[in-house]
């Protein structure tokens, strides 16, 4: 009864778990105690009785020592009875949820029906009011525990506050210190200047004068005297008057020469005090350091009486329910006398404790200060045990509640036993996953080595063997082999090999996002383990700087293209950690060094050659990568490549993995054009494959990497399911509905590294979510860097980062600008149009607003002052057509600007409105609106400003819950981690079948 208990008190979690924090050891103890007791009572009847003869005395002289040993030798017990009466056993979890957060209680049950047989056939024999002692004097114990481990963890933490708050009062005080030395220095090195000029003044003054007196006594010579009128004496007042002005400016900098020397004079004494500040500061610390020694001693003191003084009510409450139930007298008596003697002893250890120890030497040198920390810090605890006993009453009261619910569990156990338990399979369980693994090897669909690591498993009772047959078991065949596959490729492999091909890459080769992705999720693959590489057309207008050990690789590869063997140069170089090749052709077209990455007549040739020359670079290297992942329509072509030449030539251990981050944006041309780079026109020209919706001469690339690759991915959930609408398809929803199996969107994350405005050396005032003045500072900084009205510090600025093109909604973008006037607010926009008219457009309005006092629009792109305007911006205007992902509006947050955006895309999976009730609160984010109109865009910006206006304690938790919020690769990164994973596992389990 008391083992099932305490398993199912502890299963359920306690009825005060919610409010208190159980040091599991004691409820541990209990346990253990409990069941060595009941294991005691399979005993024979004679050994039965000669201990139920025993008991009470036995009971009643339980001290604390007595009963650790006990519990040290039932854990013993249990340990070695364990593996033999379970050895032929094995517990795995159901699918059922409700089965797994009860696994604990069956396990009771089972004990508890067990313990039980053995109990009816003795309980005629058993004294019933010894059972309920041992539980009462087991929950006491627990008690007790609890209560001491609770008292010294609160004790503590209050302790270490304090201690770290008087530390940093001590570290200001030094670092103002410091300042005011450092001002110091600085007033003295300008009054030095000063005193220079001064000089060089009053030199310049004594050769005036010369020059005047020589003038004067020519003129007087030559003259007599001068008429007041005359141009002579016009100057020579002047000259007077000038010389008056530079006697004052000479009188006000001897002023300062004294003040400086002044300086000078408190300069050593300033420097003194600095000394003492710090003989102070070390003197503080040996005594704080003193303090903490004698707080641990008087605490562990305070404890001892406490558990003296604990042991002493024990015993009494013991000794008074004894003498209610003795019905012999003697024996009462002797129990009596024994208990007298231990009460008394006891009593004389306490008094003992408190006259010894209390007045030591060590108490008396306690100061005034820590007597007041002593009173608090008991009065704090007296709460804490007020709390705790209030908790120790519901824990009472829970394990009252096990009697009542004690037959339903009886009934549900019974049910459970006639069904097949997950949680306790038989050794015939075993013996079937040994049989089926031998006849995947004598069918040889798994390998020798890949049989040895599953049996290993199925010998061990794996657990993740135990999972993966369950999980497979309604599975096909070729299903439940890539399943256990996956297991012995997750033990042998310490990570996988992922080469990327892409044509940008942040920070060396950026034009948009696809840069961004390269360098973020190749980093955050590399740092789960995965051996990651890159691979890049080498552009003439690339930023080398940024590329760490470049050189040329002293190779020459050979790649086909028009009918011939073209020579391509190797590079090689490393990106922010990442290794990366460089492909340099030597084709007279020039492919590469054409001054930009996009945007020429030839872009089709020029990215079908780069992905021919970049697939056989792999191939004579002869790396075997696990992945290869490439990403929009410029590196589409090493899918239809890699699986129509290169698989046939033996190079096949890769999966193809082709993320497209704009459906706009698919790559076509007519379909001769496809001849170049060596693929088949004729097989590939076919509606199932390559061949554009538009037309039936023309290919699509795009659609060639969704019909070829092994995965298939786009940047947001939300996109990847407006593409495969007629609308956001632009034409390849049908294809993407026929393999939508393989098709999913991750949303993209961002380099945390890169945007971080506690690190951020490109902003004026780092800052974090914990201090935001340095937001206020990096906008009073812009402000004054644009030339922008500073008279209100609280005005809002809206800030806006992007390409002018149709896609980020233009219209809405300047009518935000005039918006934001009216609300009485200011705007910042950065940004370019490769569109002319869109940027004649704004850079009329640009000019229309040049010298304004609260708008600016900078028609350029220049990071550095992105990240000041993100720095510094309130609010953050997106307002999108449509948005593949967006990085935009999680940079922003990252800054403390809150987003204004479009429902459109990943900005539908990243940003969600704060007056949504819809929405968790945790997760309110932004402001949102749903119509590309201006009226929406005007009802959310005029209710951000609302909020920014009226609840400024609002807002500044908004912004800090933003820049909080975790946009890090990591969690894509997994996502696209287990993607490759089950792609190459079902790979491994095909290439056996």
């Amino acid at each position: 009864m008391a083992s099932v208990a305490c398993s199912l008190v502890l299963g359920r979690g306690f009825s005060c778990a919610n409010t208190l924090t159980r040091p599991p050891i004691a409820c541990l103890r209990l346990s253990r105690a409990v069941s060595c007791k009941m294991r005691n009572r399979h005993l024979s009847s004679q050994q039965k009785r000669q201990q139920f003869k025993r008991a009470p005395t036995e009971q009643l002289s339980l001290n604390m020592n007595a009963q650790s040993h006990d519990n040290i030798g039932c854990e013993a017990e249990e340990a070695s009875s364990a593996g033999a009466s379970h050895s032929s056993q094995i517990t795995i979890p159901s699918n059922d949820a409700e089965s797994d957060s009860n696994s604990e209680t069956d396990v009771a049950v089972s004990t508890f029906e067990e313990t039980n047989m053995v109990i009816e056939n003795n309980d005629e024999q058993e004294h019933p009011s010894i059972r309920l002692e041992d539980l009462i004097a087991m929950i006491r114990n627990a008690e007790k525990n609890i209560l001491l481990l609770n008292q010294a963890r609160v004790y503590a933490l209050e302790e270490l506050d304090k201690i770290l708050s008087e530390k940093e009062a001590l570290q200001a005080e030094i670092n103002n210190l410091e300042m005011k030395l450092a001002e110091t220095d600085a007033r003295i090195k300008v009054a030095a200047q000063e005193k220079i000029n001064v000089e060089l003044l009053e030199n310049q003054l004594k050769k005036l004068k010369t020059e005047i007196s020589s003038r004067n006594s020519i003129e007087e010579g030559k003259h007599g005297t001068l008429d007041d009128e005359s141009p002579l004496v016009l100057e020579l007042n002047d000259l007077r008057k000038e010389n008056a002005l530079l006697k004052d400016d000479i009188q006000m900098l001897k002023l300062k020469v004294a003040d400086v020397s002044k300086t000078e004079e408190r300069l050593p004494s300033l420097e003194k005090r600095h000394s003492l500040l710090e003989a102070s500061l070390m003197e503080l610390q040996s005594q704080l350091s003193n303090a903490q020694d004698n707080v641990s001693r008087l605490a562990s003191l305070r404890y001892e009486c406490k558990a003296l003084s604990d042991k002493v009510e024990n015993l009494q409450a013991l000794f008074n329910d004894a003498s209610i139930v003795m019905d012999q007298p003697s024996l009462g008596l002797q129990q009596y006398h024994e208990l007298q003697k231990k009460v008394d002893k006891i009593e004389a250890l306490v008094t003992e404790a408190t006259v010894s120890k209390f007045p030591s030497e060590n108490f008396q040198h306690y100061d005034e200060t820590l007597r007041e920390k002593i009173e608090l810090s008991e009065k704090r605890l007296w709460e804490s045990d007020q709390e705790i006993h209030s908790q120790i009453q519901l824990f009472q009261e829970s394990v009252r509640e096990f009697h009542d619910s004690l037959e339903r569990l009886k009934e549900e156990s019974k049910k459970r036993s006639q069904e097949l338990s997950l949680e306790n399979l038989p050794q015939e369980f075993w013996s079937r996953l040994l049989l089926i693994i031998d006849g995947w090897l004598l069918e040889k669909k798994i390998s020798v080595n890949d049989a040895k690591m599953l049996r290993e498993m199925t010998w061990k009772k794996d657990a993740r063997i135990r999972d993966a047959y369950l999980a497979s078991r309604s599975k096909s065949e070729h299903e439940k082999l890539a399943t256990f596959l996956k297991l012995t490729y997750s033990r042998t492999s310490p990570g996988m090999h992922i080469i990327h091909i892409a044509a940008e890459m942040a920070p060396v080769a950026k034009v948009g996002g696809l840069g961004d992705v390269i360098s973020g999720l190749g980093k955050a693959l590399q740092r789960k383990g995965h051996m990651v590489e890159i691979v890049l057309p080498k552009y003439d207008c690339m930023q080398y700087d940024l590329i760490a050990d470049m050189k040329a690789l002293d190779v020459v590869v050979e790649s086909y293209f028009d009918g011939r063997l073209f020579s391509n140069k190797i590079w090689v170089g490393t990106i922010e950690g990442l290794p990366v090749y460089f492909i340099e052709p030597h084709h007279p077209a020039k492919f590469f060094w054409r001054g930009k990455y996009y945007g020429e007549h030839d872009d089709f040739k020029r990215f079908s050659f780069f992905s021919r020359a970049a697939v056989e670079l792999l191939y004579q290297a002869g790396k075997k990568p696990d992945i290869i992942h490439c990403h929009d329509w410029q590196t589409a072509f090493v899918a239809p490549l890699y699986w129509d030449i290169y698989a046939a030539k033996g190079f096949n251990s890769a999966r193809i993995c082709f993320t497209c981050h704009n459906f706009e944006y698919q790559g076509t041309a007519p379909a001769s054009e496809l001849v170049s780079c060596g693929l088949d026109v004729h097989q590939l020209n076919r509606p199932d494959r390559m061949q554009d919706h538009s037309a039936q001469d023309k290919v699509n690339a795009v659609k060639g990497a969704i019909v070829f690759s092994n995965i298939v991915t786009t940047v947001s959930p939300t996109y990847a399911q407006e593409v495969r609408t007629i609308e956001g398809g632009r034409g390849l929803h049908e294809t993407l509905k026929s393999h939508s199996k393989k098709f999913v969107g991750i949303l993209n994350g961002i380099d945390t590294d890169a945007w971080n405005p506690s690190t951020d050396n490109y902003i004026s005032v780092q800052y974090s979510a914990d201090d935001l003045q340095g937001k206020a500072e990096n906008k009073d900084a812009i402000r004054k860097r644009l030339k922008l009205s500073r008279s209100e510090g609280s005005q809002p600025l809206v800030g806006c980062i992007t390409r002018l093109v149709p896609q980020k909604g233009v219209h809405l973008i300047r009518h935000a600008i005039y918006c934001a006037l009216e609300l009485g607010g200011q705007f910042v926009l950065l940004g370019s149009s490769p569109v002319p008219h869109i940027q004649r457009e704004f850079e009329d309005i640009a000019n229309h607003f040049q010298s304004h006092s609260h708008i600016r629009l900078l028609l350029k792109y220049d990071d550095a002052l992105s990240h000041l305007i993100y720095a510094a911006s309130d609010m953050f205007i997106i307002p999108s057509m449509f948005e593949p992902c967006g990085l935009t509006q999680m940079i922003a947050m990252r800054y403390g600007s809150v987003p204004i955006v479009r429902k459109t895309g990943g900005l539908n999976d990243s940003v969600f409105d704060v007056d949504d009730n819809t929405i968790p609160e945790q997760y309110q984010n932004g402001f949102t609106f749903v119509a590309p109109d201006e009226q929406g865009l005007s009802s959310a910006m005029e209710r951000a400003f609302q909020h920014y206006i009226r609840s400024p304690e609002s807002w500044q938790q908004l912004v800090q819950k933003d820049m909080r919020l975790d946009f890090s690769w990591d969690s894509s990164a997994s996502q696209y981690e287990e993607l490759y994973e089950r792609s190459v596992a079902r790979a491994r389990a095909a290439a056996r079948v």
